[in-house]
């Protein structure tokens, strides 16, 4: 099954299979309290995380960063929670702290052990430039996350 992107022209299936694509999409439905996505296909869902240099351009950083845009971040982060705790088997879970002018951190975490830190700059215009830059940034956090669980998993299970 291939389907058209309208940012990047094409995206295979092998990308929407990709495990961390399939567990976002699952963290969105999760965040949709209305089913507003019930009847949605994943390429859909997936579509606002795909944002072209020239639509970042385009989106003002001087208002506060809109209630959708935090949802995005917090189901790319919970992804990427999910995906740990997944593979590790220890309980993952994320704070982001965002100021109202974009900027801030986000932390994954199991037990005292930091999984992820990532900084925050002008998260109104958080996106990626295609689903497989999308796929490799996701799956480059996981890796790096089972990487220190596995090096400390007495400190991730305190």
């Amino acid at each position: 099954m291939t389907t058209t992107n309208n940012v990047n022209g094409t995206a295979s299936s092998e990308v929407l299979n990709a495990p961390f694509i399939k567990t976002l999409v699952l963290q969105t439905r999760g965040l949709d309290t209305y089913g507003t996505y019930r009847n949605w296909s994943d390429e859909l869902i997936l579509k606002p995380f795909v944002v072209s240099k020239q639509k970042k351009r385009e989106i003002s950083v001087e208002n506060e960063v809109d209630p959708i845009t935090q949802a995005r971040i917090m189901a790319f982060y919970r992804a990427v929670a999910a995906r740990i705790e997944k593979e590790t088997g220890l309980l993952s879970q994320v704070v982001v702290d965002l100021s109202h002018e974009g900027f801030g951190w986000v932390l994954v975490f199991s037990g005292r052990l930091l999984l992820v830190c990532k900084t925050l700059r002008d998260a109104h215009r958080f996106g990626f430039d295609s689903l497989e830059k999308l796929a490799d940034e996701g799956e480059k956090l996981v890796q790096n996350g089972i990487d220190l669980a596995k090096r400390f998993p007495e400190v991730g299970k305190m």
